[in-house]
C-alpha cells in the first residue's frame, strides 16, 4: 500500500513539517480509546473549557470543521453534519455520550443533528483505524458529544454555568443555562435548557444559483432563518467504586430548507438514556460499564401553506457493556458487546425510501500488549446486522418499493497498531485496519426523487458488504508549550457503495397543476475507491513569560479517486492552510488566524469547481472577575468580508449558500 502526492503539495507538507507550528489539541480519547491512555501521535482532537467555548457554532459541523482532517457537509447554516477525511453520513459516527445518536442526519444533507453544542462540555474526535471498535459506521471516524447529563463524577453543592451568545450576521440570540448538584452521600442531579434564534444567515454579495438558473443578487440566505430549544434532566449515585443514574432530554428544532424557498423542517427527538459503571480494586474484572439509550426521532416537512409535505420518524434502542480486565501475561484490554435497533418511516410525496427496520449485534476486543520502548495493540469487532424494508403500504396509490423484503450481513472489522515513546518527547504510532459495513437501508431499498441532491435515487438490494483496508503513520512531539503532529494515511475500498450517476433522465409528474418535471436518475453502487492525505499541526511559543505569544499552523491534504471510472469522488475538501499567533496571560487571551482554502478543481464529471478563498479571524476572550467567575468572549470572523463557496457541500445548495461574510459574534459566560 502506498501513497503518492503531487510534488508541490509533498514540498508543502515538508515546510510545515520543518516549522513545527500548527493547532496542537488535547488527545486523551475516551471514545475510540477505551483503555483511556494518552496517544500522543494518535489521529485524535479535542475540545472543550475555553476553546470549544469560543468555537461553538449552531451546528455540530460548523463547530469541528477546520480541526484536523475534520470538513462540514454545509447544507446551510442549520443543518451542517461532520465530515471526516472525506467520508461522511453512515462512514462517520455520532455518539451522545458514548452512545448511539439517532436522528435522520445520515439520510440526507438538509437534516439537521439533533446535538444543540451549547450544553455540549467536551467533544471529542478520532480518525482512522482506532475508531473501528464502533464499526464499520465509524470507517471515517467517531465524534463523541459528551456532557453531564448522566452524573459521574461527585459534587457537594451546586455549580453550574450559564452562557449568552449574541451573532450580528444572523441576528442570532442563544442561551443556555446548566446545574449540576450533589450530596455528601453520593446523590447527584443535572439539569439544563437551552433556546436559540436566529434570522436569515447574512452573507457577502453574491449571484444565487438554483436548478442552474440564477437569481436576484443578494446579501442574504434564503430560507435560512431557525428557532430551536431542549432541555434535559439527569439523577444519579456516584460514589468511589462508580456510578449509575439516567437522563431524560428533549430537542425542539424549526428551520428553513435553503434549496426550497418555501419549506421550513420541525424536528423533535426525545431521549431516555441509562449508563452505569462499577469499578473492583482486585480480581481478573477491573471495571464493567453499561449504556444504554431509546429514542424517539420525528421531524416533519412543512409547505408554505402550513401543510406536512413529508414526515420522517425514528424509533431506536442501543445498548453496550464494557468489561476491563487486569493484566494477564502482559496484556491490558477491554472486551464488550453492543446491540442496536432502528425503526424507520417516511411517509409523504417526498419520502424517497420505504419503511425499514435495522437491527445489529456486536462483540469487540482491545488488548494492548505494553513492552519496554513499544506497546502493541491489536481490536477486533465481529457484528450481524439484517436490514429489511417492510416495502409499499397497502395504501400506496403508485407502488415503488415492491413487497416486503431482507438482508443479512455479518461484518468483521480489525486493526492492528504500534506506538513507540521516544527520547525528547516523540512518539511514533503505525496501525492497519480493515472495515466492513454493512449497506444502510436507502443504500439497499430508496426509490424515488431526493430534493436534497436533485435526483432520483435508486437503492439496490443485492449491494455486498462495503469493504477498506487502512493504513496510517503518526509522529508527534512535545516539548512544554511546543508541539507538533503528522499523520499520513491511506484508505482502499475494494467495495464502495457510491451513489454515481446512471447517464438516464427520469420524468416526475408534479403537483395537480404542474408540468412534470426530468431529473438525473443516481444509483447506489460497488465501486474501488482510494483515499489518501497528510494532516499536520503543532505550536511553538516565541514568547514565554506572564504574558505569552505562540504561533500556530495546520495543512490538510486530501486527495479522493473513485478507481471504477478514474476520477475524483464528488465534496472532497481541498487543501486547507491554517497559519495564526494568539497570546495572553491568566486573564486574558487573543488571537488572529488566516485560513486559506485552496480551489477545489479535481471535481467529478457532474460537478463544478469551487473557488478557493482566504479568510482572516480574530478572537478575544477574558475573564471580567479575578476568580474566573464571570467570563466574555468575541470573534470576528471572516474580518474582510470575502466570498467563499464549501467545497464540501452538495452542489443543489452550494450556489445558494455561501460561507458567512463579516460576522461578529460575542458572548459572555458565568460559572459557579
Amino acid at each position: 500500500m502506498t501513497l503518492s502526492l503531487p510534488r508541490r503539495q509533498m514540498a508543502a507538507c515538508a515546510a510545515l513539517l520543518c516549522s513545527t507550528l500548527a493547532t496542537a489539541q488535547e488527545t486523551v480519547v475516551i471514545t475510540g480509546n477505551p483503555l483511556r491512555r494518552e496517544r500522543g501521535a494518535e489521529a485524535a482532537s479535542s475540545l472543550s473549557g475555553d476553546a470549544l467555548a469560543t468555537r461553538r457554532a449552531s451546528t455540530l459541523g460548523e463547530t469541528l470543521d477546520g480541526l484536523p482532517g475534520v470538513a462540514a457537509s454545509g447544507f446551510g447554516p442549520n443543518s451542517s453534519r461532520p465530515v471526516i477525511r472525506g467520508l461522511d453520513g453512515d462512514r462517520v459516527r455520532l455518539l451522545d455520550n458514548g452512545g448511539a445518536s439517532i436522528d435522520a442526519s445520515n439520510l440526507s444533507f438538509d437534516h439537521a443533528v439533533a446535538i444543540d453544542p451549547l450544553v455540549v462540555e467536551r467533544v471529542e474526535v478520532l480518525r482512522g483505524p482506532a475508531a473501528l471498535l464502533y464499526g464499520g459506521n465509524a470507517t471515517g471516524g467517531v465524534v463523541n458529544a459528551i456532557d453531564n447529563r448522566i452524573p459521574r463524577t461527585a459534587i457537594n453543592g451546586l455549580a453550574g454555568r450559564a452562557d449568552l451568545r449574541l451573532g450580528v450576521a444572523s441576528n442570532d440570540r442563544s442561551a443556555a443555562v446548566v446545574l449540576d448538584a450533589g450530596s455528601a452521600n453520593g446523590l447527584a442531579w443535572h439539569a439544563d435548557v437551552v433556546g436559540r434564534r436566529s434570522s436569515d444567515q447574512r452573507v457577502p454579495l453574491h449571484t444565487p444559483v438554483a436548478d442552474g438558473v440564477a437569481l436576484d443578487p443578494s446579501k442574504r440566505i434564503r430560507n435560512s432563518a431557525a428557532e430551536g430549544h431542549s432541555a434535559a434532566l439527569g439523577a444519579g449515585w456516584v460514589g468511589d467504586s462508580g456510578y449509575l443514574g439516567a437522563s431524560l432530554d428533549t430537542v425542539r428544532n424549526q428551520y428553513g430548507v435553503t434549496v426550497e424557498p418555501d419549506v421550513h423542517i420541525r424536528l423533535q427527538r426525545d431521549r431516555l438514556a441509562l449508563a452505569g459503571e462499577r469499578r473492583f480494586g482486585q480480581g481478573f474484572v477491573r471495571s464493567v460499564s453499561v449504556q444504554g439509550s431509546s429514542t424517539r426521532y420525528k421531524h416533519e416537512e412543512v409547505e408554505g401553506s402550513g401543510e406536512v409535505g413529508t414526515t420522517f420518524a425514528s424509533r431506536g434502542q442501543d445498548l453496550r457493556l464494557e468489561l476491563r480486565h487486569a493484566p494477564v501475561a502482559g496484556l491490558e484490554g477491554v472486551w464488550g458487546l453492543q446491540s442496536e435497533r432502528l425503526s424507520f418511516s417516511a411517509l409523504g410525496e417526498e419520502a424517497f425510501v420505504p419503511s425499514t427496520r435495522t437491527r445489529s449485534q456486536a462483540l469487540f476486543v482491545l488488548e494492548e500488549l505494553p513492552l519496554a520502548a513499544l506497546t502493541l495493540s491489536a481490536a477486533v469487532r465481529v457484528e450481524q446486522a439484517r436490514v429489511s424494508s417492510e416495502g409499499d403500504a397497502a395504501s400506496a396509490v403508485t407502488p415503488r418499493f415492491g413487497g416486503a423484503k431482507g438482508r443479512r450481513f455479518q461484518p468483521t472489522s480489525y486493526s492492528l497498531g504500534a506506538r513507540s515513546d521516544l527520547p525528547g518527547g516523540w512518539q511514533l504510532l503505525a496501525s492497519l485496519g480493515h472495515a466492513e459495513r454493512a449497506p444502510a437501508y436507502y443504500e439497499l431499498y430508496a426509490d424515488g426523487v431526493h430534493l436534497a441532491t436533485a435526483a432520483y435515487e435508486r437503492g439496490d438490494s443485492q449491494l455486498a458488504l462495503e469493504k477498506s483496508r487502512q493504513a496510517e503513520l503518526g509522529l508527534a512531539w512535545r516539548s512544554g508549550a511546543h508541539s507538533m503532529k503528522a499523520n499520513v494515511f491511506e484508505t482502499r475500498f475494494s467495495n464502495f457503495i457510491a451513489l454515481a450517476a446512471s447517464g438516464l433522465e427520469i420524468t416526475v409528474s408534479g403537483a395537480p397543476g404542474d408540468p412534470p418535471t426530468v431529473v438525473p436518475e443516481y444509483r447506489f453502487q460497488g465501486v474501488q475507491a482510494r483515499l489518501r492525505g497528510i494532516e499536520l499541526q503543532g505550536r511553538l511559543r516565541v514568547l514565554p513569560g506572564a504574558v505569552h505569544v505562540d504561533l500556530t499552523a495546520s495543512l490538510d491534504l486530501l486527495r479522493g479517486d473513485n478507481l471504477h471510472i478514474r476520477e475524483p469522488l464528488p465534496r472532497i475538501s481541498p487543501r486547507r492552510v491554517r497559519v495564526g499567533v494568539e497570546g495572553g496571560s491568566t486573564r486574558w487571551q487573543a488571537g488572529a488566524e488566516l485560513r486559506h482554502v485552496a480551489r477545489q478543481s479535481r471535481v467529478s464529471a457532474n460537478d463544478t469547481a469551487t473557488d478557493g478563498y482566504a479568510m482572516l479571524d480574530l478572537w478575544a476572550r477574558g475573564k471580567l472577575l479575578p476568580d474566573a467567575r464571570l467570563g466574555w468572549y468575541g470573534k470576528l470572523g471572516n474580518v474582510g468580508n470575502t466570498l467563499g463557496y464549501n467545497a464540501v457541500a452538495v452542489s443543489t445548495v452550494r450556489g445558494l449558500a455561501p460561507l458567512p461574510g463579516r460576522a461578529l459574534a460575542v458572548g459572555l459566560t458565568a460559572r459557579w
